[in-house]
């Protein structure tokens, strides 16, 4: 996957992009990142790329030339890949995992990162994709680039050693990942629960299941709105529902 990120801040990318899975996709030649300035196509000795609002209103805007023409460069850069041009903005769709297993099937990804009050209207006619990460405001869009970034390209085959973790991770399901344990079998009183050590894989699966149900209902009961239960998942939340009652 090639990923192209437009920013006023090359540098914040330094890090993050070269560390962990991301960097180790981009040395495995899975996933390719690269970041451009895009002020260096701005038409003025002072490098300026934003302007005051025609109308008036507080703050200034990104121009659409300098992100246009950045935009150029990167497809001249890479003519025959299909790209998709997603602009950080808080206004845009909230991200989430089912956004990233959309994004991951693209080609070429573009970011474009967005600063000072807002955006030219006319950028939007570039772009295909609006996302925000949550409802606050950021200084501005890297932040959240690197989170949507790091959220797809950790989908990408062979990124991360052991698939079956991605498909278990928190709302890969629709559901929160059930509790997990490691050595040492109690620490201070707290205990494993027995039956991951009971050795029937059927028992263990319908706890995780149940397990993972009871986290969900407990902290995002919004996702069991819309969530298909099957017959047993109901009857297991009407367990669940009765021990945290009688509890």
């Amino acid at each position: 996957m090639q990923i192209d990120i437009l920013s006023l801040f090359p540098e914040m990318f330094a890090g993050p992009m070269q560390s962990s899975i991301i960097g180790k996709a981009q040395e495995k030649g899975i996933a390719k990142i690269d970041v451009t300035d895009f002020r260096r196509f701005a038409h003025n000795k002072h490098g300026h790329v934003d302007d005051y609002p025609y109308g008036g209103g507080a703050g200034m805007l990104l121009q659409v030339q300098p992100i246009a023409e950045a935009l150029d460069e990167v497809k001249e850069k890479h003519p025959h890949t299909k790209k998709r041009v997603v602009l950080m903005d808080p206004a845009g769709e909230t991200f989430s995992q089912s956004k990233a297993e959309e994004l991951v099937k693209a080609e070429h990804l573009v970011f474009i990162c967005g600063h000072y009050e807002g955006y030219d209207e006319r950028i939007r006619e570039y772009v295909t994709d609006e996302i925000s990460i949550g409802d606050y405001v950021l200084t501005g869009g890297e932040l959240g680039a690197m989170v949507v970034i790091d959220a797809t390209v950790r989908l990408l085959e062979e990124t991360v050693g052991n698939q079956d973790s991605i498909i278990g991770d928190s709302f890969s399901t629709g559901l929160l990942e059930y509790p997990q344990y490691t050595r040492p079998r109690e620490y201070q009183g707290m205990t494993v629960p027995e039956v991951l050590f009971s050795g029937d894989h059927a028992k263990i699966a319908d706890w995780k299941a149940k397990e993972s149900l009871r986290r969900t209902w407990q902290r995002r009961p919004d996702l069991l709105i819309n969530y298909p239960l099957s017959e047993q998942q109901k009857q297991w939340l009407d367990d669940i529902k009765r021990e945290e009652s009688d509890g």
